[in-house]
Order: C-alpha cells, then sequence, then structure tokens
C-alpha cells in the first residue's frame, strides 16, 4: 500500500493515524503542497483527481478524502473498528468527527488560508483572526458534545475511534497556529492521551520522511 501523504496535513495525519492503529504497512510518497506538487498533471490524473492530500493506492484501488479513506480501510482491514458498528455509537463517532472535517478543517486549510492572504488581500493579523474564530467556533462545538455523549478515556469509550484520529490532527494544528485551547478540557485530555499513544505517536508530522522544522 502506498499513501500519498504531506507532513503537515492534518488529513494526511487522520489516515497515518487510522494506518498505524490497524498495524497496516505502508510506503510514504510524499507531496509538497507547499509547493504545489498535488497539482500536478501526473498525481491528478493517475492517483487523486481531487488534487489534494491524502490519497492511498491499495492493490488496483486508488482513493482520496481522508474520511472515505478510513471507511474504506475499515470495511478491508476491520480490527480495530475505528467506526463501530452499533447504530447509536456509530453515529456519535460520525457526529463529532465531521463536526471537525465538514465545519472546522474546511475554511482552515492551506488553500482557503492562502486564498485569503494572496487574492483578497488579507495580512497577517486578520488571516490568524480568522482561523482563531473557525477553531473557536468549531472547538465549541467539540467540546459540548462530548460533555453531553462522551465517555470513556477517549472521546467515545476506552478505544480511539475515527471522532479521536479527526480530533488530533485538528489539536495539533490549532495549537501550531498559536490558539489557545485551554477553554476545551475534555478535547485536550484526549490529546494529552494520544501524545503518549504509540499510533498517535508514529503518525505525528515529525515522524514522516519529508518532516521539515
Amino acid at each position: 500500500m502506498q499513501l500519498y501523504s504531506f507532513f503537515n496535513s492534518s488529513t494526511s495525519y487522520r489516515v497515518r493515524i487510522a494506518l498505524a492503529l490497524k498495524g497496516l504497512a505502508f510506503d510514504t510518497i510524499p507531496v509538497n503542497i507547499r509547493a504545489g506538487e498535488h497539482r500536478a498533471g501526473a498525481y491528478v490524473d493517475e492517483v487523486n483527481p481531487s488534487a489534494t492530500v491524502p490519497a492511498i493506492v491499495d492493490g488496483g484501488v486508488a482513493l482520496g478524502q481522508s474520511i472515505a479513506i478510513i471507511d474504506y480501510l475499515d470495511a478491508k482491514y476491520p480490527e480495530p473498528r475505528l467506526v463501530p458498528q452499533d447504530m447509536e455509537a456509530r453515529a456519535r463517532v460520525l457526529e463529532l468527527s465531521m463536526l471537525i472535517s465538514c465545519d472546522i478543517h474546511p475554511v482552515n486549510n492551506l488553500r482557503v488560508l492562502k486564498y485569503l492572504q494572496g487574492t483578497l488581500g488579507l495580512n497577517a493579523e486578520q488571516k490568524d483572526a480568522w482561523y482563531r474564530h473557525w477553531i473557536d467556533e468549531g472547538m465549541a462545538g467539540v467540546e459540548r458534545l462530548l460533555a453531553k455523549h462522551g465517555h470513556g478515556s477517549w472521546c467515545f469509550g476506552d478505544a480511539p475511534t475515527l471522532a479521536d484520529i479527526c480530533l488530533v490532527p485538528q489539536i495539533a494544528n490549532a495549537q501550531r497556529m498559536g490558539c489557545d485551547m485551554s477553554a476545551y478540557p475534555r478535547a485536550m485530555a484526549v490529546f494529552a492521551l494520544a501524545k503518549a499513544h504509540p499510533a498517535f505517536l508514529a503518525a505525528a508530522p515529525n515522524r514522516q520522511p519529508d518532516y521539515t522544522a
């Protein structure tokens, strides 16, 4: 299996965590999104038509979009389950995962921030204010969901799920951008647990072959 990944991409980070939790071997193929390599013709035509990272190639299957990739991995390599099969438990995990992957991440990813500065002309202070606003909006929702429905040491239980896989990279990126995360103690407790978990450690940006400080 090949994983097309950028070390600092939170969506790539999600898939690396899932692969590590399942104990699946893979080769990393770095795609430098800062240099625009995700838009190169060969990558778009042969690997990922959405021109994003991550993507996997598993035998004859080439697939992009982190949530779709993790769902595929859960179906083909079902142990451990990352999305529960129980109807309500599945819905709760997906609810929190989608809050992060649909409400927070898309408005704060690299291409949006570059557009804000490069095309719309926002300065660095305005761009950072945009980023912090959507982190605060989204993480407040995450914290409320965890307070109401969360249980166990992870988001939902005593083993990591897709919810934790989405949460940890989002918090890591928010910290990298200088956001104050003290208002989200339940989420930060999960983040602290992940920092000591072998799969999350193996997937961390600074452990990747394309890492640069």
